[in-house]
């Protein structure tokens, strides 16, 4: 399955959020495998929390509180690329989201 072809209209399907969590952590750590990247188990309880947060403000509809993007400045690109394929699955979600779940991403990264 093409990355682009990915996605979880939670609304509009009226999908089930703990479902959707689960696919989408397996897509993630597809990704990360692919990447030689890895979390340890507390890194990937905070990931699992955050994605979980990330999939239920998907389907109600709320919105994050501003973001400052200066704090995200040392963060990779790749971690930042990877964070926007994961919130892209989930149409609506703010873009600053990609910003906050960059900083797991960049985590196991640097545990390669």
């Amino acid at each position: 399955m093409s990355d682009s072809s990915i996605s979880f209209d939670m609304v509009g399907n009226d999908l089930d959020p703990v479902s959707v969590t689960g696919e989408l952590l397996a897509i993630i750590d597809g990704w990360l495998k692919d990447e030689g990247a890895y979390t340890t188990e507390v890194q990937q309880q905070m990931l699992e929390s955050h994605v979980k947060a990330m999939v239920f403000r998907a389907k109600t509809g709320e919105s994050l509180p501003e973001v400052d993007e200066s704090l995200f400045e040392e963060i990779s690109d790749e971690s930042i690329s990877l964070a926007k394929r994961a919130v892209n699955t989930l149409p609506g979600l703010a873009p600053e989201e990609a910003l906050l779940l960059s900083v797991h991403f960049e985590i196991a990264r640097s545990n390669a």
